[in-house]
């Protein structure tokens, strides 16, 4: 990456394979490179070097497009700020990447996809009326209405309390059980990383042997 002061290296001589179904934990301090990583796993970023292969194709080799369009077919998200869309109801939002995509039942997955997050009661509300463990959950549902192969989390419960942060990781391996997804979680909490199958530890841009 380019910077004022000339070339600031975020990344360095990485190599990571993530089978599929598996549960991945991406831990390190702020500014290890974390967040970065899973950018350009899920190709929202591109790296100066170096090839990322997911599904069978070379993030690298494919335009914007190309990457937006294997995401929607995919991958599903989860960040630490919910990024749901104020002005829609949960099932608004939820319906939204299954419409995207052109799935002609989006409303009823959608709708089923809350009930599994314990919602159903609360779909036609907006997320102004909803708690923050209600609008995570919400995000879940919308990460996973799509049936996503893989799951990309950017630290899901740093805007949580312990305990609902703890409801929302069990609820987030659960539907990563029950969809046979593959997860893949940025997190600090080391003890929340021991719940994945595997966990690579990032330090300045390296992986940590």
């Amino acid at each position: 990456m380019q910077v004022a002061t000339g070339e600031l290296t975020i990344l360095d001589d990485l190599s990571l394979e993530i089978a599929q179904g598996s549960s991945v934990a991406i831990v390190g301090q702020s500014g290890s490179g974390k967040t970065t990583l899973l950018s350009i796993l899920a190709g929202l970023d591109t790296a100066t070097s170096g090839k990322v292969w997911f599904a069978g194709s070379d993030l690298s080799a494919l335009d914007e497009d190309g990457r937006a369009n294997l995401r929607k077919e995919y991958v599903g998200f989860v960040f630490q700020t919910f990024q749901l869309l104020s002005s829609l109801s949960a099932l608004e939002n939820v319906i939204l990447p299954a419409e995207l995509r052109g799935d002609k039942d989006a409303e009823e997955r959608a709708a089923e996809c809350l009930r599994r997050v314990g919602l159903g009661e609360r779909m036609h509300h907006y997320p102004a009326k909803l708690s923050g463990g209600e609008q995570q959950r919400v995000a879940l549902a919308r990460a996973f209405v799509v049936g996503p192969k893989v799951l990309f989390a950017d630290e899901p419960t740093g805007n949580l309390d312990t305990r609902t942060g703890h409801k929302i990781i069990d609820l987030m391996f659960k539907l990563h059980r029950d969809f046979d997804s593959t997860l893949v979680l940025v997190t600090h909490d080391k003890s929340l990383a021991a719940c994945c199958d595997d966990t690579h530890e990032l330090e300045l841009g390296q992986l940590v042997p």
